[in-house]
């Protein structure tokens, strides 16, 4: 497994805490020491009984609590990283709140950079599709948002993005996958061209020749 600690793989080495039986089920805590960072990892399981057997229905990690995604580039200013990294982590626990932070983080992308003011989310998502400016998959997947999402039920996600309120199944997982696209789309891709163009100049320079335009 990775270790959520240092990101580092190590081979599995379980053992396991047996703690009690309730009404739910039966439940122990799994814990796992990195031998690259010599940290403990903790995982609470709950298993029921199925066909005469016992049979692990979830397990949570609890310790140490992280965010169970890929790291987003330091490319993507801290205002919208923070938003993003809450609604990450929180979405296990509550899918509702998390949801509600990724459509404001949303709604902030979608004004601030690339300078869309509607009345609504909603609004706002048809404007960027209809300007055309994002590469198709991304708009697909804007549209998406809203479809999944359900905002003609449940107009008030659009109208007060932040609000939290019931979420469609997927739902909040979706919101994070679309932020992650558009980080790429309008912070990474942009960052990396424009280090790429630096270091071809300075080539250019060297030889004595002019620079891009």
């Amino acid at each position: 497994m990775k270790c959520p600690h240092c990101l580092h793989a190590f081979h599995d080495n379980v053992e396991m805490v047996h703690l009690h039986e309730d009404a739910d089920g039966f439940y122990r805590i799994e814990k796992q020491k990195c031998a690259a960072c010599a940290r403990f990892v903790l995982e609470l399981v709950q298993s029921v009984q199925s066909n005469a057997k016992w049979v692990d229905s979830w397990r949570r990690l609890i310790h140490p609590k992280t965010v169970s995604r890929s790291p987003i580039s330091s490319e993507v200013p801290e205002s919208y990283l923070n938003d993003y990294n809450e609604a990450a982590l929180i979405l296990e626990d509550s899918p509702k709140a998390s949801a509600a932070l990724s459509r404001r983080c949303l709604q902030n992308l979608l004004q601030n950079v690339l300078g869309i003011k509607k009345p609504n989310l909603d609004q706002e998502i048809q404007e960027v599709i209809s300007q055309g400016k994002l590469h198709q998959d991304l708009l697909d997947s804007l549209d998406a948002v809203r479809t999944i999402g359900n905002f003609a039920a449940h107009p008030i996600k659009s109208k007060s993005s932040g609000e939290v309120v019931d979420v469609e199944p997927h739902e909040a997982e979706w919101n994070l996958e679309v932020l992650e696209m558009m980080f790429d789309s309008l912070f990474v891709q942009p960052a990396t061209i424009k280090k790429r163009r630096a270091a071809l100049d300075a080539k250019l320079n060297d030889a004595g020749k002019p620079s891009l335009k």
